[in-house]
């Protein structure tokens, strides 16, 4: 993420945030391994911690970028808890 010329580095995603990401996608892990070019065993691993995962930064931003590139926002923890949520789709313009 930048914001102006300081570019800001993401909080790791918590093995819940990828479990609700996939669920909203309706992805099986196989979906995530594929778009994400991790392993399948990465992803599985990733989402049987108990919160923050084991991933290296490089596999927590391909998965990020994988999902976020399907419609999901990550929501950091703000003191209601990390989350998940679908990106609202923009409405086509009708032709006049």
């Amino acid at each position: 993420m930048i914001a102006g010329n300081v570019k800001m580095k993401n909080k790791p995603l918590t093995s819940s945030q990828i479990r609700a990401a996939r669920a909203l996608l309706r992805w099986r892990a196989e979906d995530l391994a594929r778009e994400s070019t991790v392993g399948v065993a990465t992803v599985r691993r990733a989402e049987l911690a108990d919160s923050e995962t084991s991933m290296t930064a490089a596999n927590d931003g391909a998965v990020r970028r994988a999902l976020e590139s399907a419609g999901v926002e990550f929501i950091d923890d703000n003191g209601g808890g990390a989350g998940v949520r679908l990106r609202k789709r923009q409405r086509q313009k009708q032709p006049k």
